[in-house]
């Protein structure tokens, strides 16, 4: 039997207290490594701000959920037919946590992201990251630069995230950019559209602690929503014409309408966050999406953008990222501090002696 993270027995907010969840860890049976597959062994694995939404129903699944998706590790054996990228024992890697089948309707008209046949995270061979051993397919594995440590490494999933966000405004050099929410998406955001050639390069963000991060990732301008008016400091820093594209990754209700006004004409707003269920935001059509000629979207998964993101991590600074670390024992101890918001990401070590720095 493997060890590993999971939300247990049901939701966290159930209002019954004996029927509700809870964090911990749990046994389930080895990984089987199939004849294209990848065992891993994890070094690190980090917390994304999508495993509470585990809990909450939001992907209607079964308990225990089991937890863990953004991961570093060493490849531990391959399956037979594993060597189409080149992969070898003792190689560093991380991955896209989502396998695809390659052969649905979606995947065939190169949608990926929208797979109707795809294997997510659960027992057996669908292993979770949040463990120390685990099983990918080899399409979803990708070898770390020499010089990107397995720490970072765990960060390449929400670098990608990232990526695809400034895939998704179509950043130019020159254009006026925003990022509204300072989470590790928003922050990521930021610098991804910094090295695209952005200006007036701004970050909405109520917490002081992650304006000063934003600061130091680039930002140019910072806005607090809630003891400032965003239109109006929006348009104070584009002297009156509004952002050429913002990318909304707060997952706040309050924060998806102002964007709407501070957006320049002809503007690109992406909306890339988990909103609140149900939550209907006020769309006057003929203001917006005629007169203002408006383009919202918005963002799920991130495909085709692992490539570039591995290229990337060297040239991003996460060093604030991985400063909060805590051994896969202590998975309580770290999903409360995630759940603080003391640091901007906590990380879990799954196997000591890949603990490196």
């Amino acid at each position: 039997m493997k060890v590993g993270a999971a939300i247990k027995f049901g939701f966290l907010n159930d209002p019954v207290p004996e029927k509700r969840g809870a964090v911990g860890l749990v046994d389930f049976p080895e990984p089987e490594v199939g004849p294209d597959d990848v065992l891993i062994k994890v070094a690190y694995c980090s917390i994304c701000g999508s495993d509470p939404h585990l809990s909450d129903g939001t992907f209607g699944m079964d308990f225990p959920n089991y937890i863990g998706h953004e991961v570093s590790g060493v490849v531990a054996a391959l399956g037979e037919r594993a060597v189409i990228k080149g992969l070898k024992v003792g190689d560093r890697v991380s991955g896209n946590f989502r396998h695809t089948c390659g052969v649905c309707y979606y995947c065939q008209m190169g949608q990926p992201h929208y797979c109707i046949g795809t294997r997510l995270l659960g027992p057996g061979r669908r292993s979770p990251g949040m463990a120390p051993l685990m099983v990918w397919n080899q399409s979803q594995v990708f070898k770390l630069p020499d010089n990107v440590s397995l720490r970072k490494g765990c960060l390449l999933e929400p670098v990608s995230i990232a990526v695809r966000a400034g895939d998704k405004v179509h950043n130019y050099v020159g254009a006026r950019m925003a990022v509204s929410g300072g989470g590790p998406i928003g922050q990521l955001a930021l610098q991804v559209l910094k090295l695209q050639g952005a200006t007036a390069l701004t970050m909405i963000e109520p917490i002081a602690d992650r304006r000063e991060l934003a600061l130091r990732f680039g930002a140019k301008h910072v806005i607090d929503p809630v003891n400032q008016n965003v239109v109006e400091e929006a348009m104070r820093i584009t002297g009156g014409l509004g952002f050429d594209a913002i990318v909304d990754v707060s997952g706040a209700a309050a924060a998806c309408r102002p964007l709407l006004d501070a957006a320049a004409r002809g503007g690109t707003i992406c909306y890339g966050a988990m909103y609140p269920t149900g939550y209907e935001m006020p769309l006057n059509m003929l203001e917006y999406m005629y007169r203002k000629d408006l383009t919202l979207t918005g963002l799920f998964l991130s495909p085709h953008t692992f490539p570039r993101s591995v290229q990337l991590l060297e040239r991003l600074d996460l060093d604030p990222f991985v400063e909060a670390c805590y051994p896969l024992e202590q998975i309580v101890e770290a999903f409360a501090m995630h759940m603080s918001g003391k640091y901007p990401k906590v990380i879990v070590n799954c196997n000591a002696d890949l603990a490196d720095l």
